[in-house]
């Protein structure tokens, strides 16, 4: 799936969550508001209660929200004042509608849907936001791999040879050319190439460093002048 396809998922998304919220809150309002008042509270009371359980809601749906955005479940904390709320809001719906049980599901069924669309949306950024990190971490890796490479064998770099030529001989390239040069004599001389721990220990380097030699002059990096590695034993000439 590609990203514009996903911002395009996305923004839906939240276009039918908004117009559910707008739906479910004012629903729920106007229940809460008849319940408060049906039980005796004064006007004022009945018109700022609804708005307490609506933005308690609306508290814990942003906190929720802003843990997605970090590829996090989210805390027990704003869950449990969300389904606290979504209960009560549903639970005024239901006690001021009809007592049948259509007229009940009738007025339940905006904060279901509210809450069911909500969850739906924090699912699709948590996983927006789990790919994003994923992206930005595989550069990083990457760097992170090429500093243990060289800090593991030191004074090796392996470059192919046209960048070697304009870079001229170094101390650390002249060992490897050396340690090559050995390796192919000690061919010649017992018919097997040695190993790449023989070569380090010869030159009192890492084994890892011995292996890489081996493998560049085994691909032609060090182009010893009339000899090169055959397959299996011996040494062939050029």
């Amino acid at each position: 799936m590609t990203g514009r396809a996903d911002r395009w998922i996305r923004r839906t998304t939240i276009g039918c969550v908004a117009l559910l919220a707008l739906i479910a809150g004012t629903v729920s309002y106007l229940h809460m508001h008849t319940l408060v008042a049906l039980h005796g509270q004064p006007g004022w009371v009945a018109a700022l209660t609804p708005l307490s359980v609506d933005g308690m809601i609306v508290a814990a749906s942003t906190t929720l929200l802003a843990d997605s955005r970090s590829g996090r479940k989210g805390s027990a904390l704003p869950w449990a004042l969300l389904i606290a709320g979504s209960v009560a809001s549903l639970a005024a719906n239901v006690a001021v509608a009809e007592p049948t049980l259509i007229g009940r599901v009738i007025a339940a069924w905006p904060s279901f849907a509210l809450t069911a669309s909500y969850e739906l949306l924090t699912r699709q950024v948590r996983r927006a936001a789990v790919r994003k990190d994923r992206r930005a971490g595989q550069p990083q890796q990457q760097r992170s791999a090429a500093a243990v490479e060289r800090a593991s064998a030191p004074g090796l770099a392996l470059v192919p040879p046209t960048r070697r030529a304009r870079a001229g001989r170094g101390a650390g390239d002249d060992l490897q050319r050396q340690a090559w040069q050995w390796a192919l004599s000690r061919q010649a001389s017992v018919g097997i190439l040695p190993s790449g721990k023989a070569i380090a220990s010869v030159h009192g380097r890492r084994e890892r460093w011995g292996r890489l030699v081996k493998s560049a002059g085994q691909a032609g990096a060090y182009n010893v002048p009339g000899l090169r590695p055959v397959a299996g034993h011996g040494v062939e000439g050029s």
